[in-house]
C-alpha cells in the first residue's frame, strides 16, 4: 500500500476539545493553504475564500463577534457557556474559515461551487494532519449566523461558511472510532 493511501485510510481527526494552541509553523500553514487551493473547481471560479484566524485575532473575534451573537440567542445565558463561546477559537493555534462564495450569473450550478468549498475544507484538514497537527473540520452554530458571515466579509444572502478547520497541538493520540462498513456503504450498478 502506498503512503498516501495508508495515510488516508488511517487518518483521524482530533476534536478541538482535545487540542491546545501551540505553534503552527508559518511554512506549514502556507503549504496547508496551498493544498486547500488545489481542489476541483468547475469553471475555475475559485468560489470560496479562506480567512486565517490566529494570534490575538482568535481572542478578539470571540469577544467582538462570537460572544455577542451567542448572547443574543440566549434568554438566560450560562456564564460558563458564555466564556466557552468567547474563547472558542483559542482552543486551536489557527482556525481557517472557509466560506463558499458562489458568484451570481454564471452557468456553473451553485451546488457544485458549494461542493468545491467542501473540497477546500477536506484538503486543508488532510494537509494539516499530514504535518501531525491536531486538526478538526467543524461547522458549529456560528457557521449559520448571518452576522458572523458579515463579520468575515461575506454576503449572508448568498455566502455560507463551509467549515472551520481548527489546527493545534495534540493533547493525546486519537483512538479509533466506528467507521462505515464497506459492504453496507458501497454497491455496484448492475444493468
Amino acid at each position: 500500500m502506498n503512503n498516501i493511501v495508508k495515510f488516508l485510510q488511517e487518518r483521524r481527526s482530533i476534536t478541538a476539545k482535545k487540542m491546545e494552541a501551540g505553534e503552527v509553523l508559518a511554512e506549514h500553514l502556507e503549504n496547508i493553504i496551498k493544498c486547500g487551493l488545489r481542489v476541483p473547481d468547475h469553471g475555475a471560479l475559485s468560489p470560496w475564500k479562506i480567512t486565517i484566524v490566529k494570534g490575538e485575532s482568535r481572542k478578539k473575534f470571540g469577544e467582538q463577534v462570537l460572544l455577542p451573537e451567542f448572547l443574543k440567542a440566549q434568554e438566560n445565558p450560562n456564564p460558563s457557556l458564555a466564556e466557552l463561546e468567547k474563547s472558542r477559537f483559542s482552543r486551536a493555534s489557527v482556525v481557517l474559515i472557509v466560506m463558499s462564495t458562489p458568484p451570481r450569473g454564471v452557468k456553473i450550478p451553485t451546488w457544485e461551487m458549494h461542493l468545491s468549498a467542501g473540497a477546500v475544507c477536506q484538503n486543508l484538514l488532510l494537509a494539516a494532519q499530514s504535518y501531525s497537527y491536531a486538526a478538526q473540520w467543524l461547522t458549529e452554530w456560528y457557521s449559520y449566523s448571518e452576522n458572523v458571515i458579515s463579520a468575515l466579509g461575506g454576503d449572508p444572502t448568498k455566502d455560507k461558511i463551509a467549515g472551520c478547520i481548527y489546527i493545534g497541538t495534540k493533547l493525546t493520540e486519537p483512538t479509533e472510532r466506528k467507521r462505515p462498513l464497506y459492504d453496507e456503504s458501497v454497491s455496484e450498478l448492475e444493468l
